[in-house]
């Protein structure tokens, strides 16, 4: 698999965090592959934040996982964490390269469910819509935290020039 492209991650909202200060906390998410590292804005006082925020990694080896972890903005003190989650993209690069032709739009393509090896809260779909491109809606569990969810979404943009992860 070539591989060389970019990965759309849409961190829509967070489900239910963790409080981290008084009453709530003021969370937002960094997303991690190799040396890059991504985040949106601080949400203030909220455990239950609407981000909408669309962060973009370079993918040059999709066996590099995908952290996303999401911290409390603290103004005197470091930063507190409020859990993280591997995203598993191989179902959905999977899907990329199986060369489909064009389907109805919203046609899901897979489901991914929940399982040990994977942070899925819930089932995942991966999803065509439309002009060869898919995207994967999903929401982690976030581990190493009381409680708390982040839904996002995934696409796949290829590189001017590569094949990408067609076939």
């Amino acid at each position: 698999m070539e591989g060389k492209g970019f990965l759309k991650i849409k961190i829509q909202r967070g489900i239910n965090l963790a409080v981290r200060d008084a009453a709530s906390s003021d969370p937002y998410v960094v997303i991690s592959m190799g040396s890059q590292k991504l985040k949106t804005r601080v949400i203030k006082k909220n455990c239950n934040p609407v981000w909408n925020d669309v962060l973009t990694l370079s993918v040059t080896d999709p066996k590099v996982p995908i952290k996303l972890t999401v911290f409390d903005k603290d103004t005197f003190t470091e930063d507190d964490r409020m859990g993280d989650a591997i995203i598993d993209i191989k179902p959905y690069l999977d899907c990329l390269q199986m060369g489909l032709g064009e389907l109805p739009l919203g046609t899901a393509v897979k489901k991914i469910q929940p399982d040990a090896h994977n942070c899925l809260a819930d089932e995942s779909k991966v999803t065509w819509i439309g002009k060869g491109k898919m995207i994967q809606d999903m929401i982690l569990k976030l581990q190493h935290v009381e409680k708390g969810k982040v839904q996002i979404q995934l696409e796949w943009i290829d590189l001017p020039g590569c094949r990408g992860l067609r076939p």
